[in-house]
Formats: C-alpha cells, structure tokens, sequence
C-alpha cells in the first residue's frame, strides 16, 4: 500500500526554501533538504522536482495572501475595508518577503492561476460595495479601481519589503489612497478618514526591523 504523503514534510520544504531566499544561499536539490532529516527523494515526492517546488513556493504567497484577506472584517464602511485590504496586502508581504518576491516572479508558473487571480477579486468586491454605497462613481469598472489600488500597495512596499526605503515610506499611502478614491467620487473629507483607518490596519509588528 502506497504511503500517505506528511503536509508536515511539504511545509518543512517550503519553509526551508524560503529561508534559504532570505539567507541568500544556493538552492539546490541537496542544499535544499540538509539538516531537515528528509532525503532529496522527497522533493521529487512532494514536488515532481525543484522546478515543481518553485510552483509551490510561488503558490504559498498567495495562498498566504488569500488566508490574510479572508481574515480581513467587513464593516459597514466599504472604503475603509477596501485599504484595510490593501494594509493587510502590505502586512503579508512584510511578513514574508521572500515569498512575497516570488509571487510575482513571471518565469514561475503556478499550480492554480485561478486561485492566485482569486486574491484581486477581494478589492473588486470591495469597490463594488463602494459603489453601492455611493462612494465611487457607478460606471468606473471595479477591476479597473481595484487594480490601481493594488498598484499603489504594491509599489508602496515593494520599496520597503525589498527595497532601498525605510518603513516610514508606507505612510504614503494614506494621500495617494485617498487621491485615488477622491478621484473616483468620494467626499475628500470622508475618504481621509476612512482610509487612515483602513491603513491603521498595518500591524507594528510587521514593520518592526525593516
């Protein structure tokens, strides 16, 4: 009878990969499963092979993401919730930088496109709800705001997580939020607002020691 595959063993791999990104060390087949106890037969076992664990290593950031994302309230305020996304978007990526940086390695492919798109369509949900709401003009496409919004979290902490700029450069994202959604229809007053509390939502202990 076939043996049942450990998740324990999957995660042991993934983990020591992407703390190997972080130490900046060759991964290699071997150097990949030293001193985890595990032989390098089981990165065929669990992945088909490095270049399936590459898949998978890319894959986790995103299910990573998805998971914050689904931890994130609903309020009754939907442009609150929309940067909180983004906040929690910006937090996941300073907890796991390194996974971060291979999410959105293009040579890489995926093992579920679909469940990777399926991130993004957290902040289309949310702009609908803003549009509902009277917030955002009812005939920008939410895709469209949504992926500007994305633009503006990602580049933020792309130059934080992995980049040249101290933390102090995410508070930036406050204005450049709110001129967006003021350009989308928003009240300016009410917009600050409601993102200075969606973006408080960036817990400290992501930003300690970056």
């Amino acid at each position: 009878m076939a043996r049942m595959k450990d998740p324990a063993i999957r995660t042991l791999l993934l983990e020591r990969a992407a703390h190997m990104l972080r130490t900046r060390e060759p991964i290699t087949l071997r150097s990949l499963v030293a001193g985890t106890g595990v032989s390098t037969m089981a990165v065929y076992t669990y992945f088909g092979g490095m270049d399936g664990m590459w898949k998978a290593l890319r894959q986790e950031g995103f299910t990573r993401l998805a998971a914050r994302f689904a931890a994130v309230p609903v309020s009754a305020d939907p442009v609150q919730d929309l940067t909180a996304l983004l906040a929690s978007y910006v937090g996941n990526a300073l907890e796991h930088p390194d996974l971060y940086r291979v999410m959105f390695d293009a040579s890489v492919d995926l093992d579920d496109l679909a469940a990777a798109d399926a991130t993004l369509e957290y902040l289309v949900q949310a702009v609908r709800r803003a549009q509902d709401a009277g917030r955002f003009r009812a005939e920008l496409g939410p895709l469209d705001l949504a992926t500007q919004a994305w633009a503006i979290g990602h580049g933020l902490v792309s130059l934080v997580a992995n980049g040249p700029l101290p933390p102090g450069t995410l508070d930036y994202g406050v204005p450049m939020l709110t001129a967006q959604f003021v350009g989308a229809g928003d009240q300016p007053d009410q917009s600050r607002v409601s993102v200075a509390r969606g973006w408080e939502q960036i817990a400290p202990a992501d930003i300690v020691g970056r």
